[in-house]
């Protein structure tokens, strides 16, 4: 069972860094999955994640305090308002877009709802 947490850790790890890049992705929750898979299955590499200078600190806000950084609110926004930009821009059905903003409305207001870090 071991080796399949590693799997899935390392899977959900690649899938956020890709997510750093590609505005769908999410990429805070992925590396919280990660940090979870690690901590179930390989304590070298959980310590090496939440001692991460870039991860690490995203993982340990959210661990403490269930915050999340300001600018990483910022960028989801960001983000979360291009994709939907690109949609109404590609002229999806309307139904899409309906369906899309309310997904994306309450994402958004979780996001917002965490306290800052």
């Amino acid at each position: 069972m071991r080796i399949i947490w590693i799997i899935f850790g390392f899977f959900a790890l690649g899938v956020g860094l890709i997510g750093i890049f590609l505005p769908l992705i999410p990429t805070v929750p992925l590396v919280l999955l990660a940090a979870f898979c690690f901590a179930k299955s390989s304590e070298r590499l959980h310590s090496w994640l939440i001692t991460h200078r870039t991860f690490g600190p995203m993982i340990t806000d959210w661990n403490e305090n269930g915050a999340i950084r300001p600018n990483a609110k910022k960028m989801s926004t960001v983000s979360i308002a291009t994709v939907f930009l690109i949609s109404i821009y590609l002229d999806l059905p309307i139904h899409v877009l309906v369906i899309q903003g309310i997904t994306l409305t309450c994402v958004m207001v979780f996001i917002w709802s965490r306290p800052n870090s």
